[in-house]
């Protein structure tokens, strides 16, 4: 107990179990609940709906100089709450197409290459149903501003 104050910690094999609860101030969430290839099979669409959470977690742990554990717990379970509705729009709308995608992934060492067929019948279907609330809207037209770049030469900095 040296050290931990009054954490109770337990040992199980290698792993250490901190039975510690959370304070009450840091939201619970539920955990993802999915292996690698689901999430590897909707990676795409995750970072996509939670990028600016995600942003924010990134943001919270670089302020912190690296010891942003706790402080950046908050942002960290609203990055899981975002992953976690991804999934179930995902499983809701697209259940079938979703399922094959990541099988093949997992059954295949989670190379891409080997599923591409199961790919997009899934990126048809997610974007057929969800795109509105998975996307952006972005204008039809964006006109785009070029700028004409700026050539400095050695005798220019020199003199």
């Amino acid at each position: 107990m040296s050290g931990t104050g009054n954490r109770e910690s337990v040992f199980h094999q290698s792993v250490l179990i901190d039975k510690t609860p959370l304070p009450s101030s840091i939201p619970s969430v539920p955990e993802v609940g999915a292996t690698s290839a689901p999430l590897m099979s909707a990676s795409f669409f995750i970072g996509d709906r939670c990028r600016a959470y995600s942003d924010d977690y990134m943001l919270c742990k670089h302020e912190s100089g690296g010891k942003g554990e706790i402080d950046c717990l908050k942002e960290g379970r609203r990055v899981t709450r975002c992953a976690v509705s991804v999934l179930d729009d995902i499983n809701k709308h697209c259940l079938t197409e979703f399922r094959a995608h990541w099988s093949c992934l997992d059954n295949n060492n989670q190379q891409m290459w080997h599923c591409r067929a199961h790919e997009k019948p899934l990126n048809d279907c997610v974007f057929k149903s969800l795109v509105p609330s998975l996307l952006p809207i972005v204008p039809a037209y964006t006109p785009s501003t070029l700028h004409t770049p700026t050539i400095t030469t050695k005798t220019q900095l020199t003199g």
